[in-house]
């Protein structure tokens, strides 16, 4: 039998269902209440379309005690939104010249994307590791040096190809600045480490990565980061 590609097109090209999608982006599981406000629908109508995106494999439901959150269901799929927000945008815009991604500019500057860090300071993040060479990129192909292996061994990070196959290194095509930054285990390990040292923070309620002035400051320096 072959993929349906129409089956898992028509359960993101709705719009309520898009939205309830997007509101996932930033990696955190949420309620069916969270989304149904999210989307501005009612719960019940909410549940139908959870219903019908967990069906479909597009999310996974986790239950805490007697509450059920939804969360996406790989990063695939996050990587599959990302790019339908990049062509979306292109094909929405008619004017010559095009301002790309969110208008907030703290979500432009930094986000989650998923489970790894997007926005412009990601993108600069992805250029100084290639400097550094620390990764080398062939067309889409991003990997991780032996020299970018000791870098992050010497800073205590555990990272190995997972049972899931899922690559060490990733580029992930940025939605604001359309240009790489990096996904994979090593750009879920880097967000992973920057929250940890208490450089920043997700806000609650979005996708923003707010960093303290001396986070940035010494996140910038860890990874040789200019501008």
């Amino acid at each position: 039998m072959q993929p349906d590609i129409a089956i898992v097109a028509s359960l993101i090209g709705e719009t309520t269902r898009a939205r309830m999608l997007t509101a996932l982006m930033g990696g955190k599981a949420l309620t069916a209440t969270e989304l149904a406000v999210e989307a501005d629908i009612t719960a019940q109508t909410a549940s139908s379309h959870l219903s019908k995106l967990v069906t479909g494999q597009l999310l996974i439901v986790r239950k805490q005690g007697r509450h059920k959150y939804f969360q996406l269901k790989g990063p695939k799929i996050a990587a599959l939104l990302e790019t339908l927000l990049n062509i979306s945008t292109d094909i929405a815009s008619t004017r010559p010249a095009v301002t790309t991604g969110p208008a907030d500019p703290r979500l432009r500057a930094a986000r989650v994307c998923y489970d790894h860090l997007a926005g412009e300071l990601s993108v600069k993040l992805f250029d100084s590791l290639i400097v550094k060479k620390l990764i080398i990129q062939e067309a889409e192909q991003v990997q991780l040096t032996a020299q970018g292996q000791d870098f992050f061994a010497d800073m205590g990070a555990s990272i190995a190809p997972s049972k899931s196959k899922r690559p060490l290194c990733k580029s992930c095509l940025d939605w604001s600045e359309r240009r790489s930054h990096l996904a994979g285990i090593t750009g879920q390990w880097i967000l992973n480490d920057l929250f940890k040292q208490g450089w920043a923070h997700k806000d609650l309620d979005s996708r923003i990565v707010q960093f303290s002035q001396r986070g940035l400051r010494l996140f910038r320096k860890k990874y040789a980061i200019e501008g």
